[in-house]
């Protein structure tokens, strides 16, 4: 069942809800760790570029998913819902469309099994999100990704388990040119250049997009000559 998603200035107006806890717990998350800087970041700037913007904008949705009778095969199914919802769901301002973002909260989900529940329903859909001109994000206390300029730097962990729903940006190339699978690494890419097609502001991004997905395929024919 999809419950309701929330703005944050929705919350501010909320009473006497039993997810109210974990809304506010992880709006404070949001805007005190994700949008500021931090100094183990490795680069100026907030951790999560695009939060300033989008907590300003009023452009985030934040919902808690109640998984304690659900096998992950629901809980999946229900991932893909808010996908949907997502797409469909049309913003007035190019503004609020541009920073938008969902934040599916899993208070249910214990800390230790985070890892592996939220991690694999984030695997298992990735390719589905990115072929929509989405990414998902898995953010938990156990999470161990390492940050972009600072591989000491966590900033994937969040006080409660959760799944972030976003638009893909041209910044996300190094987030789809890292699997070490050389297939899926070609479908994330591929993606990728399909949703920027000319529309490229960084002609770096661009020459690098299509040096890496060249590069997939040359691993590809390699595999193959090799079990031939």
């Amino acid at each position: 069942m999809l419950t309701q998603l929330y703005t944050p200035f929705e919350i501010e107006q909320l009473e006497e809800n039993q997810d109210l806890p974990h809304l506010i717990a992880i709006m404070d998350w949001v805007k005190n760790f994700l949008g500021r800087p931090h100094p183990n970041l490795g680069r100026p700037g907030a951790v999560c570029p695009f939060v300033p913007r989008s907590v300003k904008s009023n452009s985030i949705r934040l919902t808690v998913i109640r998984t304690k009778d659900l096998y992950p095969e629901q809980v999946e199914n229900l991932v893909r819902r808010y996908r949907d919802i997502f797409l469909e769901m049309e913003d007035k301002e190019e503004e609020v469309t541009i920073n938008k973002a969902f934040l599916l909260i899993f208070p249910d989900i214990d800390i230790e099994e985070a890892p592996q529940l939220i991690d694999s329903i984030q695997q298992k859909l990735k390719l589905l999100f990115v072929e929509s001109g989405l990414m998902i994000g898995e953010f938990h206390k156990r999470n161990e990704s390492p940050g972009l300029h600072n591989p000491n730097f966590r900033p994937l962990r969040s006080p409660i388990p959760l799944l972030a729903i976003r638009f893909m940006v041209e910044a996300d190339l190094p987030f789809l040119q890292s699997p070490s699978n050389p297939h899926l690494r070609i479908k994330y890419l591929e993606a990728y250049l399909k949703r920027f097609g000319d529309k490229f502001v960084d002609e770096t991004r661009f020459k690098s997009a299509y040096q890496a997905l060249a590069l997939a395929k040359e691993e590809v024919e390699a595999e193959t000559l090799v079990s031939s």
